[in-house]
């Protein structure tokens, strides 16, 4: 039987960007539908824009500009001819009105109805359904009342400690874990704050807190036929300020009992707001197996590949074949879960420092490619990472007969993985699926907290002695063979072998590093960092990557140079970046304690705190810049008055730009007379 009825749709608009845009384009396209991308100004030469039949321009960079502006996508649609949307995730994913404007213009939207996605876009709404469902829910408050009085008795009612949730949005924005009864009143006035902020809606519901749970979710999907299945469960336990780090399927703490289980009151949850489409039931369970209702997003996950690894369906492929008015292509009893699947998220951030977002063009972009492994990325070699987005870069993903051959491939990928050019967690990600909790399969939502908080990612780093000796190295190797001589007159010298000594900075850290041409006809040197000695032999050096042995033993590593001759170099933590500093002149005051305020990174100026003439104290924000969607304050590193002040509010800045000028007190005392 035909089990998909084509409803007209022939052109697909892709309302998303980065890796989920073009991993929809590519099934679409394989299906044999016409692709569009939309774009803003700073995604103008993205990966998804080149890959796509034709592409719009939908505003600025800003995403409130651009691609949360519903009119500009619908418009990109009529221009093109698209008649059909996917969404992706974020953005508009889960919008309502947006749904609705498809529906108004013919414009089939791949997704579920605007009732659906409006019930479960409201914890409590959702709540509330899914008790009369029959689905298990934590003990709470769901109800109307929400002033302060009454939240305070019904959180006494339901026993501390209680967890205090905006009933709009996701990703941990206005939640709240409360210990105590005096506490409660405080945190509750900033999880609304921070949900009014962020959502336009302070709504709050309580539950009682399940300590250190496992997070359980089941892929669920539903057709406009009368039929809905499961598709197994994700584990995505590991996580960092309730966004996800880590997510595997199936889960090591998953029985075929409690499987079942969670996976029919999943499609219980979807039947009872006749749900159509891929959809997502997120439980909490805790030690004793017992599980209860989350939330339901009304979209693709971003961890779906996951699950396409193991159950061997096309999650997108059914998407499009239910939204053309088709059957779903399997039954229950046809789901079989083969293997195991693992999944990563890359991110443009670093751990060490916070986790603060990075920008910057990417120098350098390769990975392995071979049976087992799976990369979801909207990247290239020569991209600008931008402010103005979410900072994930890809998804790395591994597949494997068992759990322990997926968690090593998934190790050896990002072992090999070279990203250059911005800081990334590759580090951070590594040693969390080297950690021997997450490797028994223990890992809860109080991982990173509990067992992980002392990782050595989450520390600075400083450069190792084989670091510094790469490092001037390849100062050396990049001046000697500038010229293009052959290797051997290159390195060659007059007079007996006489150290080149390297003067480097890191992290505002400095190093002297001396570099000695042992035998020039064979490429050997030596290079002395503190009290270690390497001694290198050049086998080549080509496409950003240096061959060499060491020791007698062959290794690889890779680096690039950025346009400020500033090295990058591979590390276990992603790169790190090294100047040369052997030829500058000495520093006058631009190191701590300059007084000059520069910008952390690329990003938007959201406020300047104080005016020309001001006094201000060492420590004191004096500008507040926004990116990455977070904000990052900027502070004095003297006492002193502020002497110039060069942006505004609404300006957009680069990295590294001169904000704020600070006059040093004790320099103003200097010039009074005696």
């Amino acid at each position: 039987m035909n089990k998909e009825l084509n409803n007209g749709f022939t052109k697909v608009l892709v309302a998303n960007r980065g890796e989920i845009a073009l991993r929809v384009m590519r099934t679409a396209k394989a299906m044999g539908y016409e692709t569009v991308a939309v774009y803003s100004e700073a995604d103008s030469d993205a990966p998804h824009v080149q890959f796509a039949d034709e592409a719009v321009c939908i505003g600025a960079s800003q995403a409130n500009q651009s691609y949360l502006v519903i009119d500009k996508i619908i418009d990109a649609c009529l221009k093109t001819g698209a008649n059909a949307v996917h969404p992706g995730y974020g953005f508009l994913s889960e919008n309502t009105d947006f749904c609705a404007a498809c529906q108004k213009n013919g414009i089939t939207f791949i997704g579920p109805d605007p009732h659906a996605i409006e019930l479960m876009g409201n914890k409590r709404l959702a709540k509330i359904e899914m008790i009369e469902a029959g689905v298990p829910c934590i003990p709470g408050y769901e109800g109307k009342a929400q002033d302060e009085a009454t939240l305070l008795d019904e959180a006494i009612k339901i026993g501390f400690p209680v967890m205090i949730k905006a009933t709009a949005g996701g990703g941990g924005r206005g939640m709240r874990l409360v210990m105590s009864e005096e506490e409660f009143t405080s945190q509750l006035k900033t999880a609304k704050s921070e949900a009014l902020n962020a959502f336009g809606s302070d709504e709050m519901i309580l539950e009682k807190a399940v300590m250190s749970p496992r997070h359980i979710e089941i892929q669920v999907f539903a057709d406009r036929h009368g039929n809905c299945v499961y598709l197994g469960e994700r584990d995505c336990s590991v996580q960092r300020r309730h966004q996800k780090v880590v997510e595997e399927a199936p889960s090591p703490f998953v029985s075929e009992e409690l499987r079942q289980a969670m996976g029919e009151a999943a499609v219980n949850a979807a039947k009872a707001c006749a749900y159509v489409g891929a959809g997502t039931v997120e439980f909490l369970t805790d030690a004793q197996g017992n599980f209860y209702f989350l939330e339901m997003n009304t979209r693709l996950q971003v961890e779906h590949p996951v699950t396409e690894l193991i159950t061997g369906v096309d999650l997108v492929a059914w998407q499009l074949t239910v939204a053309a008015g088709g059957q779903l292509p399997l039954q229950q009893q046809d789901i079989i879960l083969n293997g195991h699947a693992m999944e990563v998220r890359l991110y443009a951030e670093d751990p060490a420092l916070g986790f603060m977002p990075q920008t910057g063009e990417i120098l350098r972009w390769s990975h392995m490619q071979t049976d087992g492994l799976r990369m979801d990325s909207g990247i290239q070699q020569g991209q600008i990472v931008s402010p103005f987005y979410d900072p994930m870069l890809a998804k790395v993903i591994a597949y494997g007969a068992t759990r322990d051959e997926a968690r090593r491939r998934l190790m050896a990928s990002l072992r090999k993985l070279e990203l250059l050019g911005v800081r990334s967690n590759r580090g951070f990600l590594f040693n969390i699926l080297n950690s021997p909790v997450f490797v028994q399969g223990e890992a809860t939502t109080a991982f990173i907290e509990n067992d992980f908080a002392n990782d050595s990612s989450l520390s600075p780093h400083s450069l190792t002695h084989e670091q510094q000796a790469l490092a001037s190295w390849l100062f050396y190797l990049n001046t000697a063979l500038s010229n293009k001589q052959a290797n051997e007159r290159a390195f060659w010298r007059n007079s007996n072998p006489a150290p080149t000594w390297f003067d480097l900075e890191s992290s505002s850290e400095k190093h002297s590093v001396a570099v000695t041409v042992k035998n020039a006809q064979h490429k050997h040197f030596t290079v002395q960092a503190k009290d270690s000695v390497f001694d290198f032999v050049l086998i080549d050096q080509q496409d950003q990557q240096l061959i060499y042995s060491d020791d007698g033993v062959k290794k690889t590593i890779a680096y690039s140079f950025n346009a400020e001759g500033d090295l990058y170099l591979s590390s276990h933590e992603g790169c790190v970046l090294i100047s040369d500093n052997t030829h500058a002149p000495a520093a006058a005051a631009q190191g701590a304690g300059s007084g000059l305020v520069k910008a952390s990174m690329d990003g938007g100026i959201i406020d300047v705190l104080v005016e020309e003439g001001a006094s201000v104290e060492k420590g004191q924000t004096l500008v507040i810049l926004e990116a990455m969607k977070m904000e990052h304050a900027m502070k004095a590193d003297v006492d002193g008055v502020v002497t110039a002040i060069n942006v505004q509010k609404g300006d957009q800045v680069k990295g590294r730009q001169l904000l704020l000028e600070v006059t040093a007190a004790v320099q103003e005392e200097a010039l009074e007379p005696a």
